[in-house]
């Protein structure tokens, strides 16, 4: 271990930060338990939440004297405290599904239901809560929970909630609660997961407009999606659809994709509740930054003007559309213009809600819907995975760059446009590298992940379902062909936790973080 004592102070101190503010988010879905009368699970929460937080001031505490991050270690920062925050954020699983006694989890089975085991029960495996956390905290959405209603209310809220702080990002909201936070530290903080875009000049004031900006799409969605569903489905009880559109509706916004329903979308059995769902997952793939500008300083040409948001909705149209025509061609779903839209939109925004049952299609829309949705995902800014909507212009556009120089005089000034800036042959050379360097390790994980998990699922799905469910994780999708259980090995189980860590913070700070545990910080070092 090569971490420098100072170092080790540095990275403590702002975890505990964000443990603390953890614990605050792990207490409050209690009181969705108390509403609901289910006692464990509320007594489960204000445990977690006690340890959690306790765990979190006593890290600030001893190592409060430490100085802010600086640059050499804020992407440490970053890897370590999602780390913490994911591993920490499974406790009230595994705390709530050992104090509940078995026959009041099978309570929260609903009537009729075709089972009969409470899916609660798999939540006393550790590894499955911190893949549940994980999942949940990096707005994947692959799931422990089988049937979902048969965990209670609380932890479906917890889960939901848990996916909607994730997606604006945990640090942005730590920098937005604590005022000691300042300074260069904040700003690297900032970056390390965001954008790094400064909406207001001092980056605390941005982190809190960001917040702003995120809590009044969800409220619209959430008000849509109540008003959508009861003159949809006038019949389904008023109690349950506020229950499913807060939390879809948070889901939606932090492109989560976890649900309140056994098949997802698809158990409301309703084409239009299809189409209902649709605009709360294009919403939730459009950059925080570009809707604060939209909605905020009212720059309403933004909506064609913005490179990343013309693109994300030419491609949500084109590739709704090749997706539905591959399905239609291949005859491999009873409706393939329906689920190929859906399914399409909710790869692209990297949602994961479903409709459809993947492990049948053939491999053209497989392929398809890898390469064209999940790889690239929405854009940059927002609370998607995927490479993003930017860098796959940004390689789009150097690869022509690249070929049309070779045509250019030596003496012509080279200067490229992208998104209304002007950038110089240089700067623009050092963003296409980035941008080409981090789609290599994000296809490089994907593949590797995909290869060793067919080699470790042999005889029981195909390399097609096995490369389908690693694009799904590493870009933070939550779509699923079957792969991911509370059947699967540990081995493939702990390969999809570290994909969902990578794909959430976007490779680097990880591999900052292994760097820093085996060779130090040393710059000198590589």
């Amino acid at each position: 271990m090569k971490l420098k004592d100072k170092t080790y102070g540095i990275v403590l101190k702002p975890i505990g930060n964000l443990l603390i503010m953890l614990g605050v988010v792990v207490v409050i879905p209690s009181f969705v338990s108390v509403i609901y009368s289910e006692w464990y699970s509320a007594l489960g929460f204000f445990i977690s939440g006690f340890i959690i937080s306790g765990f979190g001031f006593l890290l600030y505490k001893v190592f409060r004297q430490y100085d802010e991050p600086q640059y050499n270690n804020v992407l440490i920062v970053a890897a370590a405290g999602w780390l913490a925050l994911t591993l920490m954020g499974g406790i009230p699983f595994l705390i709530i599904a050992y104090v509940t006694p078995t026959e009041v989890m099978n309570h929260f089975i609903p009537v009729g239901a075709n089972y009969d085991i409470s899916s609660l029960i798999y939540f006393r495996n550790p590894l499955h809560c911190f893949f549940e956390s994980m999942s949940a905290y990096t707005t994947t959405g692959l799931s422990m929970a089988v049937h979902e209603p048969s965990v209670g209310k609380g932890v479906l809220f917890y889960r939901h909630f848990a996916q909607w702080v994730g997606g604006a990002g945990f640090i942005v909201l730590v920098l937005a609660v604590f005022k000691h936070v300042s300074g260069k530290g904040a700003i690297l903080l900032y970056g390390s997961e965001s954008t790094g875009e400064r909406l207001k000049p001092r980056i605390i004031d941005t982190a809190r407009v960001i917040w702003k900006v995120y809590l009044y799409l969800t409220l619209f969605s959430i008000i849509y999606l109540i008003i959508g569903t009861h003159f949809i489905l006038p019949d389904y009880p008023i109690s349950e659809n506020i229950f499913d559109s807060v939390c879809h509706a948070m889901a939606g916004q932090s492109t989560g994709g976890f649900s309140t329903l056994d098949d997802s979308i698809a158990t409301y059995h309703s084409p239009y509740m299809d189409m209902l769902y649709l605009l709360p997952m294009i919403l939730g793939s459009l950059s925080i930054p570009f809707f604060y500008k939209f909605l905020f300083e009212r720059r309403f040409s933004l909506l064609w003007k913005d490179i990343q948001t013309r693109a994300l909705l030419i491609v949500f149209i084109i590739g709704s559309l090749i997706q539905s025509y591959l399905l239609f061609k291949a005859d491999a779903v009873p409706n393939p213009i329906r689920e190929g839209v859906f399914q399409f939109i909710s790869a692209m925004s990297t949602t994961g809600w479903q409709t459809s049952n993947i492990g049948v299609w053939n491999w053209e829309s497989v392929v398809f819907i890898v390469i064209a949705a999940m790889v690239i995902g929405g854009a940059s800014g927002a609370t998607v995975g995927g490479i993003k909507m930017i860098r796959a212009i940004i390689i789009e556009k150097g690869l022509r760059w690249q070929i049309n120089k070779t045509f250019i005089s030596q003496h012509t000034v080279k200067n490229i446009h992208l998104n209304g800036k002007s950038l110089s042959a240089d700067t623009w050379n050092e963003e296409f590298t980035k941008a080409a360097t981090l789609t290599f390790m994000f296809l490089t994980i994907m593949l590797g992940s995909s290869f060793i998990t067919y080699y470790l699922t042999s005889g029981e799905f195909t390399y097609l379902n096995a490369l389908f469910e690693s694009a799904s994780a590493q870009g933070t999708v939550g779509l699923s062909s079957g792969i991911c259980s509370p059947k699967m090995s540990p081995a493939v189980e702990s390969i999809y936790i570290f994909q969902m860590w990578t794909g959430r913070l976007e490779i680097i700070p990880v591999f900052a973080l292994i760097r820093a545990i085996f060779k130090g910080t040393d710059p000198r070092w590589i």
